[in-house]
């Protein structure tokens, strides 16, 4: 694949391209670039499969980059600080990351993930759904991106009845009584979901609230659902569980992001 690393502090593009050049041997870079307008030219005069792409540079973003291409036929992986703007929108939109300092082993899956994603050709509509998350001020997203084998569902978060673990994958249980299986961590969804009303009552339990019938005193606790499912709350979850749902203020959900 042909890489095109865009960052504007240069000890970071010559650490990555050392990277890449010893751990990434199917990862051919043909340029780097330290700001936007030399991102532009060397897109168009390179024709990249794969750009490393730094979220903060200067007072320009990588997202500004990627709104001036009326075209996205190349994959992104981001290159960024956790706590930076965007982070959230990047993880609702499934598209890859990584922090810094670079983790090799980070890296080499991140690789490995593009590639198959390149040959799914999905990459262009994950992007837009990421630059219109980014429009909105809404603290909770309208709709979630949830990656599968051979497809990226986009899913509305107002769908989704509760997730449950399974190991290293979480299965997402939808109103429409569609169950999806994802290759996340249910911790990951969880750190995600909260801002959206969504309860984690247990190690491998997570409920959208909306969707809560009732509080069930049997074996310690648990929650009715709406569709008659139970639902555990562990003994360390149970103050916080109880908690929210006395909480009188009710969840907004018609302010999320724009799709």
């Amino acid at each position: 694949m042909k890489t095109l690393i865009i960052d504007d502090e240069q000890s970071n593009v010559e650490n990555l391209s050392n990277l890449i050049r010893e751990y990434c041997p199917r990862l051919t870079l043909v340029g780097t670039a330290n700001n936007v307008s030399q991102a532009l030219q060397q897109i168009a005069a390179q024709q990249p499969d794969l750009l490393l792409l730094d979220i903060h540079m200067g007072k320009e973003t990588g997202f500004d980059l990627l709104r001036l291409l009326p075209t996205k036929d190349f994959e992104v992986i981001f290159v960024t600080a956790f706590n930076e703007y965007g982070i959230d929108a990047i993880k609702f939109a499934a598209v890859d990351y990584l922090l810094k300092p670079v983790d090799i082993a980070e890296l080499v899956l991140a690789v490995n993930k593009a590639e198959e994603k390149i040959a799914t050709k999905q990459t262009a509509q994950q992007l837009n759904f990421l630059l219109n998350h980014l429009k909105s001020t809404g603290t909770a997203p309208a709709k979630i991106a949830l990656p599968q084998l051979h497809e990226i569902r986009y899913v509305s978060v107002s769908d989704i009845i509760r997730c449950e673990a399974d190991n290293s994958y979480t299965h997402f249980f939808l109103s429409s009584f569609e169950k999806i299986l994802v290759s996340k961590s249910l911790k990951e969804y969880a750190e995600m979901l909260t801002s959206a009303g969504f309860l984690r009552t247990h190690q491998s339990h997570l409920v959208n609230k909306i969707f809560i019938k009732s509080w069930i005193k049997e074996d310690g606790g648990m929650l009715l659902l709406n569709n008659g499912d139970k639902i555990p709350v562990s003994r360390p979850n149970k103050t916080a569980v109880q908690a929210a749902l006395n909480h009188d203020r009710p969840l907004n959900f018609t302010r999320g992001f724009n799709i």
